[in-house]
């Protein structure tokens, strides 16, 4: 698994959106106890937070220890500095592994294995994110020049399976399907915007390797673009994939 966002960890927990309540209760609504859950991945930690409000446990984990450094603090969640596919979690142990934004990093085999082991039989394991945002026309056109034109060669690979909304990730589990489509809005500044941006992994590597923020390149076309509105709605569609754990035995 890769770390990309240990030198942003500020900004990540500042500027990075949310998920809507809705797709969240949808998940909920599969789980049939709620005794301990498992955020994989976990960042800042804003959805073990909410699951902290469910669950009597917590354990949230991540490689990146200046993340966790930055991540939401309750008395019944335990963060952990360990990787998807290697901790020590043992048999039967979890109601519910979450995974938000994360799991296209993940070595998909050895994650799923440990995930067939520590998941009890009908545990259920939601993987949530949300795709490239949604403003108005003019504004988009700018995102895009910044997301495809100026930084298309510096985004991982990994990247293609947001760009395909998590539909084309492998997942081997008895899938529960909604039939809505949920998404996230916030209300923001183009300052906020240039924020959020400014944590993308692709920006991280461009600055690495050109010692200037891209993000500045269009940062006058943006606000042109946005008009005289001080905020404005900006839009996550949600990506979200759910499925049981049926164990043979």
């Amino acid at each position: 698994m890769k770390d990309n966002f240990s030198k942003q960890a500020d900004e990540y927990a500042k500027f990075r959106p949310t998920y809507p309540d809705e797709a969240f209760d949808f998940i909920l609504s599969a789980v049939k106890t709620k005794d301990a859950v498992w955020d994989c991945g976990t960042g800042n930690g804003q959805l073990a937070a909410k699951l902290s409000e469910h669950f009597t446990v917590v354990f949230a984990t991540d490689i990146s220890e200046k993340q966790l450094g930055n991540a939401v603090k309750r008395e019944n969640i335990h963060y952990l500095v360990a990787s998807a596919e290697e901790n020590k979690f043992t048999e039967n142990q979890f109601d519910l592994i979450t995974i938000a934004q994360a799991i296209h990093w993940f070595n998909f085999d050895k994650f799923y294995a440990k995930v067939r082991s520590v998941l009890k039989k009908g545990g259920v394991i939601a993987v949530i994110g949300y795709a490239l945002l949604e403003i108005d026309e003019a504004t988009d056109a700018v995102v895009q020049k910044l997301y495809l034109d100026i930084l298309g060669p510096y985004w991982d690979k990994e990247r293609e399976y947001i760009n395909q909304k998590y539909t084309t990730i492998p997942f081997p589990f008895d899938e529960i399907k909604s039939d809505r489509q949920f998404a996230q809005v916030m209300e923001w500044s183009p300052d906020d915007l240039m924020n959020y941006m400014n944590t993308w992994s692709a920006v991280q590597h461009y600055i690495e390797k050109n010692k200037s923020n891209p993000v500045k390149l269009i940062a006058e076309e943006l606000h042109k673009s946005w008009g005289n509105e001080p905020r404005k709605n900006v839009r996550f569609p949600t990506l979200l994939r759910i499925g049981r754990n049926i164990k043979l035995i």
